[in-house]
């Protein structure tokens, strides 16, 4: 059939439609890779760090010889993998037996791949300059032109759940939070599961927004609960958990309108008490262990006594008073606040918050 060598954009086009194979290292796979790809590693780990050895202290032709050692008796396995890969895609292929494979750098790795599979009748695509290519392409995401909306409040006023309410009534949101599989606080790990790495999250995230850029240039359009369009996405700090929103996104992010979701301090503390209250108690206390000098130890002890006693509704008050104050400073510290904030009250927290959202965002948007 022939091996066809494609740019990138072609690349996650094709990758809509057809399957992709990671021929890295397992270790190299773990790390980061483009969502959605199927591991099909060449080599192991330990065989990579031989043929990269024998490549650097011998020659390429010693190293091709070595990896050709740990090749041969794969073959037969990795077409089998492959075909298991293609019947058990849900989506329906417009082309059968049609993938598309990348290594690091486009070079010898997928090369061999490609080779073995075009010679037993798939057809194959290859991504011009691999991961690393795929690698910049997310870098130039994120310096794209954005136009976002921030859902601001304190903590506990439910801005997740009326993120996702948002959705349902049809606008365009990223949840940040769902990505970096943390809450965003030093609560937001406990009941989640592990973090993706810094690369990973920066993949998901570009891939994210590159779905919608295409979604929104082909224009579609959703459901008419539209106010401001645009992208929502909750107001977050740089850091969420041990992963960091990029800088150039973080740039557009704290130039963009908030829009404050103003609730009382009751009702929040309901909230967080609700939402929180089951978590592994020991783990809780931990994590206020973890910002005992933020919080003053003396308050952090009467947190820790508290909810040792089952009185978790006032150690959450002590810890939810902490994070206004935090989240006040973080919301004042931007260029241009009285321009780009915007304040809506709202008297509990219910995602049925989307009812007030909407007139205010209609008049803001016709006065504006």
């Amino acid at each position: 059939m022939g091996i066809n060598k494609i740019n990138i954009e072609q690349f996650l086009e094709l990758a809509k439609q057809h399957p992709v194979i990671d021929v890295r290292s397992p270790g190299e796979y773990k790390h980061a890779h483009i969502p959605g790809a199927h591991s099909l590693p060449l080599f192991s780990d330990e065989e990579r760090k031989i043929v990269g050895t024998a490549y650097k202290q011998e020659s390429r032709e010693a190293a091709i010889k070595i990896g050709l050692d740990f090749f041969g008796p794969k073959m037969k396995k990795m077409v089998e993998e492959v075909e298991r890969i293609i019947g058990n895609e849900e989506t329906h292929l417009p082309v059968a037996n049609c993938l598309l494979t990348h290594c690091w750098r486009g070079g010898m790795r997928s090369a061999a791949v490609a080779w073995l599979l075009d010679l037993y009748g798939f057809k194959v695509y290859t991504l011009i300059g691999g991961y690393k290519k795929f690698r910049n392409h997310v870098l130039e995401v994120f310096k794209g032109s954005y136009s976002f909306n921030i859902l601001g409040g304190y903590t506990g006023s439910g801005k997740t759940e009326l993120l996702k309410a948002l959705k349902e009534k049809g606008e365009t949101i990223i949840d940040l939070e769902d990505i970096a599989k943390h809450k965003g606080s030093a609560f937001g790990n406990i009941g989640m599961p592990a973090q993706p790495t810094q690369e990973m999250f920066e993949n998901i995230l570009s891939c994210e927004l590159r779905a919608i850029s295409c979604e929104q240039n082909a224009g579609s359009s959703k459901a008419p609960f539209r106010g401001l369009g645009g992208i929502w996405l909750e107001d977050e700090s740089q850091r969420i958990g041990h992963v960091n929103i990029p800088n150039e996104l973080w740039k557009t992010m704290r130039q963009s309108p908030i829009y404050f979701l103003d609730i009382p301090f009751e009702e929040r503390l309901k909230h967080i008490t609700e939402e929180y209250g089951n978590l592994d108690k020991q783990r809780v206390i931990d994590a206020i262990g973890r910002i005992k000098e933020k919080l003053g130890g003396l308050d952090a002890k009467t947190a820790i006594q508290l909810l040792e006693e089952g009185n978790t509704i006032e150690s959450f008050r002590i810890l939810l008073k902490y994070y206004d104050k935090f989240y006040l400073k973080a919301l004042h510290n931007r260029e241009g606040l009285n321009s780009l904030l915007h304040s809506i009250d709202c008297k509990s927290v219910t995602p049925e918050n989307t009812s007030q959202l909407v007139p205010y965002f209609c008049h803001q948007y016709q006065t504006s």
